[in-house]
């Protein structure tokens, strides 16, 4: 059998994509949850913040360990595997990507010591700004790598010379017409999926009968942010689609399953595209509702993927259904928000058992929901690297063989698995040790001094679970 080294290189940079996207999307908006828990510490001097605070810097130390050294093999890709395309847009994602090494990771690299080691060391005020400035440090990074996907996403600010893109404008080149929307939708992702991960955890220990004052207080402020970000994620992901609808027709024509130009075009509920076929099977629908979503009008035009060649479709099955995923995922969530709000009343959302096992349950779905999110913005992209102007096989490195694609897919594979479990691991021990050990822990002699980000976790890594 021939190894196609296009879609293996495809395959390995979707696997490290996927794998390193909800490390960052996590600590984002865990970083702003700690420094919130941090600013109402400083202001009210209630030390149950100080707590939660305590117990969720070791969460947070772990994924950002697994997130950094997840992340820093990706770019070695662009090199290995996509010269081309590395080559050919060098003049606008080499400092792009260096701006976010400089602004972004220095900028957390120096605060995070600080948040990790320096409560006993440095002012109570001192440490707030150090859990502002990682906090800020996420939202850089973010900027800068969001950023350059959206330039694939919908390109401008570049003029195409020689085979080579030339900047023409770094302002449009960095706030390209999808790049707003996308940003925004991130950031939201982001914050709930640290309001999910600490309402489940908290629900966790509550029902376990654990620190029930702080647990109570960390599900009370998650639950209400959930509250108001979920509905607000649904209106930001309207405004994306209409905006995906203008640049990038052809990916929302996948994610509905809709194969002809029309008007009044059906909300498929389930349906099975067939490329091979250019046709849906199994159809269950409800009438004119995509037109209304995308254009607002019961009668609105949707487009078609007919209406490029075969060749320049995406993988419609996998971005219609990751779409649905992400979707009914955003759904479910605005459902808890609301049910957590009929359940305030009388403090059942600390009491129901079935109401907190739900969230435990839900603590995972956020990130479910943004790696849909991503395969449909990325694989939707296909068969383009840059949309509308080079194809995946024209970036691909030109030595590279089949053979060379598989081992290197077979090594990150490898370990991944390994920086996974050791993360996950030590992440269990963390949550079963709870606020309890972190809070006796945490106190360190002058003499003990870290080196490491896991270190600041003070939780063994040897014993059972």
């Amino acid at each position: 059998m021939e190894l196609d080294p296009l879609v293996l290189s495809r395959i390995q940079f979707a696997f490290v994509v996927c794998f390193h996207a909800i490390f960052p999307v996590f600590t984002i908006g865990l970083a702003s949850t700690i420094a919130g828990f941090e600013t109402l510490y400083f202001k009210t001097e209630n030390p149950i913040w100080q707590r939660l605070s305590k117990f969720w810097i070791q969460v947070f130390a772990v994924v950002f360990g697994i997130g950094v050294v997840s992340g820093i093999v990706m770019s070695f890709q662009f090199g290995t595997n996509w010269s081309n395309f590395s080559y050919a847009t060098a003049n606008f994602l080499g400092p792009v990507l260096s701006y976010e090494v400089i602004t972004a990771f220095f900028l957390e690299a120096a605060f995070l010591g600080v948040l990790l080691f320096g409560r006993e060391k440095v002012p109570q005020g001192v440490h707030l700004f150090a859990a502002i400035m990682v906090a800020t440090g996420t939202f850089i990074s973010s900027f800068w790598i969001l950023s350059a996907n959206s330039l694939l996403q919908t390109p401008d600010g570049l003029e195409l010379i020689d085979g080579i893109y030339h900047v023409k404008s770094w302002a449009d080149a960095l706030f390209t017409a999808s790049f707003g929307y996308r940003f925004t939708h991130m950031a939201l992702a982001s914050f709930l999926t640290a309001a999910l991960v600490v309402a489940g955890v908290s629900a966790w220990f509550i029902l376990q009968k654990r620190e029930l004052e702080a647990n109570k207080k960390a599900l009370s402020v998650a639950l209400w942010f959930l509250l108001f970000l979920a509905p607000l994620q649904t209106v930001i992901g309207d405004f994306h689609g209409l905006n995906t609808m203008k640049h990038q027709p052809t990916k929302v024509a996948a994610m509905e399953g809709n194969w002809e130009t029309s008007t009044g075009v059906p909300l498929l509920l389930f349906a099975i595209p067939d490329k091979e076929a250019q046709t849906n099977h199994f159809e269950l629908k409800i009438p004119k509702l995509a037109s209304f979503i995308l254009t607002h009008d019961w009668d609105g035009e949707v487009p078609g993927l007919k209406a490029v060649p075969k060749e320049e479709q995406p993988p419609v099955f996998v971005v219609f259904w990751s779409f649905r995923v992400m979707v009914g995922l955003g759904l479910l969530m605005v459902l808890f928000g609301v049910w957590g709000l009929v359940y305030r009343k009388g403090g059942k959302i600390y009491t129901s058992p079935v109401f907190l096992q739900g969230l435990r349950l839900m603590s995972i779905s956020p990130f479910f929901a943004v790696l849909a999110g991503w395969i449909v913005t990325e694989a939707g992209r296909a068969p383009w690297l840059i949309y509308g102007q080079m194809t995946h096989a024209e970036g691909l490195t030109p030595s590279l063989t089949g053979g060379m694609a598989l081992f290197s897919l077979i090594g990150y594979v490898v370990v991944y698995a390994l920086v996974f479990s050791a993360g996950i691991y030590y992440l269990l021990k963390v949550f079963k040790g709870g606020l309890e050990k972190a809070n006796a822990s945490h106190e360190m002699d002058e003499v003990e001094r870290p080196a490491r980000p896991f270190s600041a976790g003070h939780v063994a890594i040897d014993g059972d679970l």
